[in-house]
């Protein structure tokens, strides 16, 4: 059997040594080695999209490899693909060291540098490994069946503090949730976090509990996790801002790799500031949600948070979802501007503003309790459309092991929400499976729940009836229902029609600047011929009233002539005077003239 065997190595030289060797054992195929850890993570969800056999059997990462480092990312294969056997090549071969790497989940470890015999038994034994590994996936039904690249990650972040970005992750989980996904709703904001007080929990464990741990079982995360009774899993941050500080970028990337090898989608409110557990998680989500108000303060907090970003090489402007909170009829800052000011892709649906909703639910803490009709409801669960979260995943069954909403049920999951805004996909439309899956078509939720009608809560974004049998009004509804039209209505027509008064000063003056030109062209054509004509009529014996006389004879009205006439060598030559009208011709002239000028042979006697 043939072994492919897939190297990560950033350094060119040593890709090229390593490939030339791994050329040399017999019966394995090298790939092109890949030297970015997030693009061979991406490149394996691909893979994994398509079918387990599709993946490669052996995958030698190098010790030197970025920006995730080599035991990060031993463990997040492991976590995530657990049909690859891992190698990692290394020149510490201590003991330590090499526990280290078996901790991560490497199954074998290469010394630098690196020998023939000693790669090709490590290369045999991650092979043999990930044979029987495959054999027992491909017989297994149960929950920890291999589900490929694991839940959608969303992040949702605030441009600035107050803007509503705990609101927003809360109803986009509540949304997934009703639609049959098995959800979780992280809290990554670990100073300040309020998710357990939007929902009124009380609970001792914390994400900073996962922080010491090197190896999240099931079993560990279950222990952190509040099981809500709206069905969220709830990971809360910690009650004392402090332990905050204990959870950082390993224990994060781990955290959030255990959450998405357990739950359809997972949803993280990040917060408004830029820690390093957060970082870790926007660089990883497959939807980064950003949360700005209409104003001139949370504008510019969104760019400097996307400039943030792009300089700490998270994630890119034009990689980010723009979700526009508390929009009025009379805003000046439409989502058109944002999205140019910022240079991303703003959501199509937009939250408006309705403080007398929400009081009284926050106050309570039963935001999960907002009534159907709720306008920001609505909003959010048609925002939880587009980014693809509310496609019911076709699994093993409603509610059964590995179906929708069973316990480590895999979904199809929304990783191409990205591609569904761009692409123009209506709120609610399905969006393709995480970097690669394709879409998939709706089952019955669990709870005997009946499958969601489109325009329902999370469901499809076609239009259907609403509360109190209004066309349109059920969350979720697509642009053609009552809410869409209504928010387009006042949304980009007042910003088509204010851009398009602004720009007719300019347009005027171009065209004066145009017809003056035109004036100034006639007047040159009108001068020479005038002229021609009174030299002509020179040339027969004509006098110079008799030369005038012709030149004025097609002449317009509204100009007049100044005509000269002059004789030498047998040859007449008339000169015509004209002056050039200020844009209507009998009302002003200019104070120059354009002149014509025409010579005739003699013929008088």
């Amino acid at each position: 059997m043939t072994v492919r065997i897939q190297a990560a190595i950033a350094d060119p030289d040593a890709a090229r040594a390593t490939v030339s060797l791994l050329h040399q054992l017999p019966d394995a195929e090298a790939a092109a080695p890949i030297g970015d850890s997030v693009a061979l993570l991406d490149h394996l969800a691909t893979l994994a999209g398509t079918g387990v056999a599709e993946l490669p059997e052996v995958l030698l990462v190098h010790e030197r490899i970025g920006p995730v480092p080599a035991l990060e990312l031993i463990r997040d294969v492991a976590l995530r693909f657990p049909a690859v056997g891992t190698v990692l090549v290394t020149a510490d071969t201590s003991p330590a060291g090499y526990s280290a790497a078996m901790d991560a989940g490497a199954r074998g470890v290469v010394g630098l540098p690196l020998a023939y015999e000693e790669l090709a038994a490590r290369v045999q034994a991650a092979a043999q490994w990930s044979g029987g590994v495959r054999r027992h996936l491909g017989a297994a039904t149960g929950p920890e069946a291999f589900g490929g690249p694991g839940g959608t990650l969303v992040t949702v972040s605030g441009a600035k503090g107050g803007v509503g970005a705990t609101v927003a992750a809360v109803q986009l989980a509540l949304a997934a949730r009703a639609a049959g996904r098995h959800v979780a709703l992280a809290d990554l904001d670990l100073q300040s976090g309020d998710v357990a007080s939007y929902l009124d929990v009380q609970f001792r464990r914390s994400v900073a509990d996962l922080a010491g741990i090197k190896d999240i079982s099931p079993r560990v995360l279950q222990d952190a996790v509040f099981t809500h009774h709206t069905g969220l899993g709830l990971l809360l941050a910690p009650s004392e801002g402090e332990r905050g500080e204990d959870v950082d970028d390993r224990a994060a990337r781990q955290t959030l790799s255990a959450l998405r090898s357990r739950y359809d989608v997972v949803v993280l409110d990040c917060g408004s500031q830029v820690t390093t557990p957060n970082a870790a998680a926007v660089e990883l989500a497959d939807v980064a949600l950003l949360v700005t108000t209409p104003d001139v303060i949370s504008v510019r907090g969104a760019k400097r948070m996307l400039r943030l970003w792009d300089r700490l090489q998270i994630r890119k402007a034009e990689d980010t979802v723009v979700l526009v909170n508390r929009l009025t009829r009379n805003t000046e800052i439409q989502p058109s501007i944002i999205a140019r000011a910022t240079g991303t892709t703003v959501a199509r649906t937009s939250v408006p503003a309705a403080f007398k909703e929400l009081q009284p639910l926050v106050d309570a803490g039963r935001l999960q309790d907002l009534e159907q009709k709720s306008t920001v409801r609505q909003a959010l669960w048609a925002v939880a459309g587009e980014l693809g979260l509310t496609t019911v995943p076709d699994q093993a069954g409603p509610g059964g092991p590995g179906g929708p909403g069973g316990p480590g049920g895999p979904g199809a999951h929304g990783g191409g929400a990205q591609r569904a805004l761009s692409a123009g996909a209506g709120p609610g439309a399905g969006a393709a499976g995480v970097r690669g899956g394709g879409p998939a078509p709706q089952v019955t939720p669990p709870d005997d729940r009946p499958a969601l009608p489109p325009g329902a809560p999370g469901g499809p974004g076609a239009p259907a009836p609403g509360p109190g049998g209004a066309p349109g009004g059920a969350p979720g509804a697509a642009p053609g229902s009552a809410p869409g039209r209504r928010g387009r209505r006042w949304g980009d027509r007042g910003q088509v029609s204010v851009e398009f008064a602004g720009m007719l000063p300019l347009i005027a003056l171009v065209l004066v600047v145009v017809w003056q030109f035109v004036l100034v062209g006639y007047t040159y054509s009108l001068a020479g011929n005038a002229a021609d004509m009174a030299a002509r009529a020179a040339a027969v014996g004509g006098s110079a009233d008799e030369a005038a006389a012709a030149a004025e004879e097609d002449l317009p009205d509204a100009w007049d002539a100044s005509v000269s006439v002059s004789s030498s060598n047998g040859v007449t030559t008339a000169t015509v005077d004209l002056k050039v009208p200020v844009l209507f011709p009998g009302g002003v002239d200019f104070p120059f003239t354009v002149s014509g000028t025409a010579g005739a042979t003699d013929e008088g006697g």
